[in-house]
């Protein structure tokens, strides 16, 4: 166990080196974070403008399980994302289990109710604003979606940045799916873990500075794209 003076020391180290094993494990993070929030938002953006704008059967019910889904514990997606991807489970063919794969799998079941549920509030405020500009014009539900996200599309960055930050500091779901391999599935949050256990402060601590770093312009951002997204809406 390194004293505390020398594991900042050797921390830094490591961060200003450009150690060759931190640099694997940010790249591997930020790959796998930024993947599945695109895939969130492919998937939540349209879905909270429907669940705003359209009328269909079941949609309060769906709003319903879209809002409670935010709060979803992550070890239970990892669960049940681990369950369908081993052998034995329907997707087991397709040897995704351990992968970094099934690591995006997981943050993306995640964080998709969170871009869908923000971008929901979003859309159906900004459809309060336009709706009689936007029915005068003889718009249809699927125009007045696809106008209203572009409209919110400063404040839908809310909702991806909000995505981002919930994805970055997971760790049990990719803990769970990923195993944790070196050089394969170690990410920051897993690897701060283990090493913390190992005793390494060194490779935790630089780490986890990477990690608020991160998390510190995560937040800029948020206030930034708020910012605009409040000086675009009283322009």
């Amino acid at each position: 166990m390194q004293g505390f003076g020398d594991a900042f020391a050797a921390a830094f180290a490591l961060i200003v080196g450009f150690d060759a094993d931190l640099v694997e494990i940010v790249a591997l993070s930020l790959r796998v974070t930024l993947s599945a929030v695109f895939i969130a938002c492919l998937i939540g953006f349209p879905l909270g403008a429907a669940l705003a704008v359209g009328r269909f059967p079941l949609r309060g019910m769906l709003t319903i399980l879209v809002n409670a889904l935010m709060g979803l514990p992550p070890v239970v997606v990892g669960l049940g994302v681990y369950l369908m991807l081993s052998r034995a489970g329907p997707l087991g063919v397709l040897n995704l289990l351990y992968t970094p794969t099934a690591m995006i799998i997981a943050q993306a079941i995640l964080v998709t109710p969170i871009v869908a549920a923000l971008t929901r509030q979003i859309v159906a405020d900004l459809d309060t604003e336009y709706h009689e500009t936007l029915r005068s014009m003889g718009a249809g539900r699927g125009a007045r979606m696809a106008t209203l996200l572009w409209d919110g599309r400063f404040a839908l960055m809310t909702a991806a940045l909000a995505g981002l930050g919930r994805a970055l500091a997971e760790v049990g779901a990719v803990m769970i799916v990923g195993g944790n391999i070196d050089h394969v599935t170690r990410v920051m949050t897993t690897a701060i873990a283990l090493e913390t256990s190992k005793g390494e402060l060194a490779t935790a601590l630089g780490l986890g500075i990477v990690l608020m770093v991160l998390s510190i312009a995560l937040n800029a951002l948020l206030m930034g794209a708020k910012a605009t997204s409040e000086r675009m809406a009283h322009a």
